[in-house]
């Protein structure tokens, strides 16, 4: 075994004590990497507090705001990698949990991580699994220790602790690594938000703790890792939680517990009672949201990252995102309708009339549910391109007016 000759030019093999880590896994150190500058905030509206950044990983830079399209299986659904590369996706997410119960670990460091056995060569972001703790609150169970889950494919008992998960993910390679936390659900009493977001800074800690034991990485760099500031709908627990994550020295931050049914005003109060104990130079995600109304409101409250199944669970139902709302292509209006989709379409959609994508979706074909999910990428995708730009041109605030006056002018 190589061990590094203090030149920094060797890499030291670091085991893990987990018996199933030391097994075969192997991460490699980079001495200096942790003094790498990976956020760079190169600019902020001088009309709001959207802000413009390339984040830096080992598999390419991303650039800020940036939507995540979401992988939960280890691709996104209906959709080749090709696909996501013809409309820019920087960055897809994928989902520890359901990844981890299949095809499992040990499949995917066989194959050589997530990036090589989903043939996707761009940045992942995995999740920690602490989002199922709220989805799957019927088959869980929550212990200091870590979660209990009941497998939702065989019945099968897991357990899932912090140093699991960040363990898990190590092994997947991803360049961006959540923290395990515990997702409340809502509404959520106060005594229970304080207990949960105390016991997430807790796991917080014993992530830290792991991550500097073994130093995963990612490709030939380091792997990054958020903190998830917690709270639910009350400010100073949303204020202390930013506190104890930032004192902890995560390479990022997301601000999790929201659209968990929660009326979109508290979403919106969540990232406003987190934001501003948050750094400045470091990036913040806000997670599973959201709309296209509602990204650049978060975008004007400083939010960098997003990610959402809305999008592509949308255009499995018939419904596509234009400028002027949301078109639902099932419709008889557009039984005989030759336009495309919208005006601006990508090619790739705008080769195929309403009236065919009509017929395809009420005839159960496939390509209409790969159209509709192209295009709704293509159009949250391009959407932040604009937000990009207008943020350069410091009129990111008239850019959301207009944006939105359009956008909702026929909803009734």
């Amino acid at each position: 075994m190589r061990q590094e000759n203090g030149t920094g030019n060797l890499p030291l093999i670091r085991q893990a004590k987990s018996n199933s880590y030391t097994k075969s896994s192997q991460f490699f150190l980079f001495p200096s990497s942790r003094s790498i500058l990976m956020f760079t905030l190169l600019h902020t509206d001088t009309t709001s507090k959207a802000r413009l950044g390339r984040l830096s990983t080992p598999h390419g830079d991303i650039q800020t705001p940036i939507f995540m399209p979401v992988g939960t299986q280890g691709s996104v659904k209906t959709l080749h990698p090709e696909d996501l590369h013809a409309i820019d996706a920087q960055i897809i997410l994928g989902n520890t949990y359901h990844l981890w119960l299949r095809p499992g670990t040990e499949v995917i460091e066989k194959l050589q991580g997530l990036h090589s056995f989903t043939t996707w060569d761009r940045p992942i972001l995995t999740d920690s699994g602490g989002f199922q703790v709220w989805s799957l609150s019927k088959i869980r169970k929550i212990s200091e220790q870590g979660v209990q889950f009941q497998s939702h494919l065989d019945g099968s008992r897991m357990l899932l602790t912090p140093e699991k998960s960040m363990e898990i993910q190590a092994i997947f390679g991803s360049d961006i690594a959540m923290l395990f936390d515990e997702c409340p659900p809502y509404p959520c009493e106060r005594p229970y938000a304080e207990e949960s977001t105390s016991l997430t800074t807790r796991w917080a800690q014993r992530c830290k703790d792991w991550i500097e034991q073994n130093q995963p990485t990612s490709g030939a760099g380091k792997q990054l890792h958020f903190g998830i500031v917690q709270g639910s709908v009350y400010p100073d627990l949303r204020e202390q939680s930013a506190k104890d994550l930032v004192n902890l020295n995560f390479d990022g931050y997301a601000i999790g517990g929201v659209s968990v049914g929660e009326p979109e005003e508290e979403m919106f109060a969540a990232i406003r009672n987190a934001e501003p104990f948050l750094p400045q130079e470091k990036p913040r995600y806000a997670m599973g949201l959201g709309t296209p109304t509602q990204l650049l409101e978060m975008i004007g409250q400083g939010v960098d990252m997003f990610d959402c199944v809305h999008p592509t669970r949308c255009a499995r139902h018939g419904l596509a995102f234009t400028p002027d709302g949301p078109l639902h292509i099932k419709n008889k209006q557009f039984e005989f309708d030759s336009a495309p989709l919208t005006e601006d379409a990508h090619p790739h959609v705008a080769r195929f009339s309403r009236a065919f994508l009509r017929h395809s979706f009420r005839a159960g074909e496939i390509i209409a549910q790969r159209v509709l999910s192209f295009h709704n990428l293509h159009f949250y995708l391009n959407l932040m391109a604009q937000a990009r730009q207008a943020i350069t041109e410091n009129r990111f605030t008239e850019f959301k007016s207009v944006f939105n006056e359009r956008y909702n002018k026929h909803k009734k």
